[in-house]
């Protein structure tokens, strides 16, 4: 590890979590300008998209290679008042937390206190969840029996694919100009849908080329004020690289990592996705510019690695936005859950690791941060050297990478109905879920408490905590002569909750699709482009929506 990096390193383990009320302030003064009939909704929620990043602060840390924060310092963590709106009890718990809090100054108090929480409150998403929520599931999630992921947070469970290395922004904006062409207003009773949420997607990719060009602005302003030097050299690189991308593909893996990392950014302050974007199969993704790069002599090994290590660091700048409520008080993390996949196949079946693969677990053992997560997918195609290097980081007491069995998770992802390409080229994020990457979009809808459903059962629906009646009457277990008898009324509890939790599901994504598109996050996704829809609409190839079983749940 370079001095550079141990410096780098250590500044990110010490820079304290705190709440950044800049990006609050800016959506809320974005939607005081507005009127409400002046967009559509799509092309409004990219306007704002586009008005945060012209306006947010530029950070560029002392030394680092990749440029780009969240917030306006490492570790100054947003939030989403669109989405849920914290008040100030909830900043005083986050501020207040005995094992990790996220502090809140007074300037950061008074700007909740005076223009966030005045606008916002009645308004968020949140709001509109729980008003077109029937009183039984209400009573059924406040009982526990289930919670709700997209109350707190947006969907957006996914992991990029390969597009962004073989696509430059102004790539897919040409794309978008041609399926707007093809439109057909005569036939396609969508197509005025369509091509707003279209328009939107083409606002949002110029956004982030703007985004990019603040950056290299403010790269050589600061080059302007070093002397003749290395320093003075990497921010003019820099600069030049925040020119080139992401406006084109990249050529490079320095290009790589620094579109990447923009496009992270652009996802996560778009919304708050649950759970982090990430980028997935990064050995797949950088092997072909690592290759070149050592044959044409722009980088070296240890050059490289480098430069994986800055971006390591980046994903360590960046705790998960708090929640509001009892989930503040009890909540205890700051991950965002970016889990990054390394080995398992290519789309051809073929052994998928590689001399990067190597390197990037040399970079985890070596890194040791929480952030980013990751994981070896595991082939019977797999060699042998690569199973035992990651074993022995795993023996090491760090807990990574974790380990997942890449046939396994291929026939999963074929049984669903997903093509074998796709399913190879897919993977696990988060904790643990599987999708295919860069064509999916898996929504997470929440905890589904089978335990507590027992305990309803147990008393013929009524939850023996508050003494309300929340489920159906499915016999007294006084009455029961068999375990059978038992098992047959958990069933029918079972299946009443369900349908609930499902009913439920359905409503919020819907609430989701006509009220807070992303089409940031749709340019991403294949094909949301080719349909016109948003990734909240359904627009990917694939949508996929879980609900996560789980053994107690204590609320």
């Amino acid at each position: 590890m370079t001095d550079r990096i141990q410096n780098l390193r250590k500044a990110s383990l010490n820079a304290v979590n705190r709440i950044s009320a800049e990006r609050g302030l800016l959506v809320t003064r974005f939607y005081k300008s507005i009127t409400a009939t002046q967009y559509s909704k799509p092309v409004e929620r990219a306007k704002a998209f586009e008005y945060i990043l012209e306006n947010k602060t530029i950070c560029i840390n002392d030394s680092e290679l990749i440029a780009g924060e969240r917030g306006p310092a490492p570790k100054a963590t947003p939030t989403y008042p669109e989405i849920n709106l914290h008040s100030l009890k909830d900043l005083d718990i986050l501020n207040n937390r005995k094992k990790v809090s996220y502090k809140v100054d007074e300037e950061t108090r008074k700007a909740f206190e005076e223009e966030i929480i005045p606008f916002w409150t009645g308004r968020t998403n949140r709001d509109l969840v729980f008003h077109n929520m029937k009183e039984e599931w209400l009573e059924a999630y406040s009982a526990g029996v289930f919670t709700e992921f997209q109350e707190q947070r947006a969907p957006g469970h996914t992991v990029l694919g390969d597009k962004i290395y073989r696509k430059g922004m102004l790539d897919i904006i040409d794309d978008i100009e041609k399926v707007i062409e093809d439109l057909d207003f005569l036939s396609d009773m969508e197509a005025f849908d369509k091509r707003e949420e279209l328009r939107a997607m083409k606002i949002a990719a110029g956004a982030l080329i703007r985004y990019a060009e603040r950056h290299a602005e403010k790269l050589l302003s600061m080059a302007s004020e070093e002397k003749e030097g290395k320093r003075k050299d990497e921010l003019i690189k820099m600069a030049e690289v925040c020119r080139y991308i992401p406006a084109h593909a990249p050529r490079n893996i320095h290009e790589a990592l620094q579109y990447y990392w923009f496009v992270h950014l652009g996802v996560i302050t778009e919304l708050n996705p649950w759970d982090s974007f990430n980028p997935g199969r990064l050995d797949q993704h950088l092997y072909p510019f690592y290759k070149n790069d050592l044959e044409h002599g722009l980088h070296t090994e240890e050059s490289a690695k480098e430069l994986l290590q800055a971006f390591w660091i980046k994903f360590n700048n960046h705790p998960s936005p708090p929640k509001v409520g009892v989930t503040a008080e009890e909540s205890n993390t700051y991950t965002d859950f970016c889990l990054i996949n390394l080995g398992g196949l290519k789309e051809d079946g073929s052994n998928a690791v590689n001399e990067l693969s190597f390197i990037l677990l040399d970079v985890i053992e070596e890194m040791r941060l929480l952030q980013p997560s990751s994981m070896v997918q595991i082939s019977k195609k797999n060699p042998d050297n690569f199973v035992d290097r990651a074993v022995r980081i795993v023996k090491s007491g760090f807990g990574q990478p974790s380990v997942f069995n890449t046939d396994a998770i291929v026939q999963e992802l074929v049984m669903q109905g997903k093509k074998i390409t796709d399913a190879r080229n897919g993977g696990a994020s988060g904790c643990v879920e599987s999708g295919a990457f860069g064509t999916e979009a898996y929504i997470l809808t929440g905890y589904f408490n089978l335990v507590k459903v027992l305990e309803i059962t147990l008393h013929n629906g009524t939850d023996p905590k508050t003494g309300k009646k929340i489920g159906i009457e499915s016999g007294d277990p006084g009455d029961f002569k068999s375990f059978e008898d038992l098992r047959n009324a958990f069933h029918k509890q079972l299946h009443y909750f369900i349908d609930m939790k499902i009913t439920g599901n359905n409503i919020i994504e819907r609430i989701f699709s006509r009220h807070m598109p992303v089409p940031f996050l749709s340019l991403l996704i294949d094909d949301c482009i080719d349909n016109g829809k948003d990734y909240n609409a359904g627009g990917a190839r694939y949508n996929t929506s879980y609900i996560q079983g789980v053994g107690g749940l204590v609320r």
